[in-house]
């Protein structure tokens, strides 16, 4: 599904199924960007609600999938009027978030890898796992501001 164009700004959901190729991984991060923009997020967030989708994308990839040619990765965002809801899934052996290394242990911190997971927790509101026989879905949520009152 190369080239998907996003629809008018009065569409509040786009849903992709992708290879397990780092060219879904970069379609995956600009359609969150732009998604994001569209929805009202501001330009200090756009690009946190980005890379926090590209981390999951890149763990969908290369840990849920390992490039495997066979198997997709399914991305879904939607906007409603409290949050925008980002959903991404693998078809892989599954994960289990309990298992993951703490990236700023001190045994882990010259780890090259380890903390995609920690820095989608620092970039989303909430973060929720789901085990689907096969694969795993993370479930990524950015709450929009509440809406200050007038002065």
């Amino acid at each position: 599904m190369k080239g998907t164009a996003l629809p008018d700004s009065t569409a509040s959901r786009v849903s992709l199924t992708l290879g397990s190729s780092l060219e879904s991984v970069d379609q995956v991060e600009r359609t969150a960007e732009d998604f994001a923009a569209r929805a009202g997020f501001d330009e200090d967030a756009v690009p946190n609600i980005a890379m926090a989708v590209r981390e999951a994308a890149v763990n969908a990839v290369l840990h849920g999938n390992a490039y495997d040619p066979k198997k997709h990765i399914t991305v879904s965002f939607e906007a409603n009027s409290d949050a925008l809801v980002i959903r991404i899934a693998d078809q892989g052996p599954g994960l289990d978030p309990t298992t993951i290394p703490d990236p700023l242990a001190p045994e882990n911190i010259l780890r090259g890898s380890g903390r995609g997971i920690f820095l989608i927790r620092a970039f989303m509101d909430e973060v929720h796992f789901r085990q689907l026989h096969p694969g795993t879905e993370l479930t990524l949520i950015k709450h929009r501001a509440p809406a200050q009152p007038a002065a």
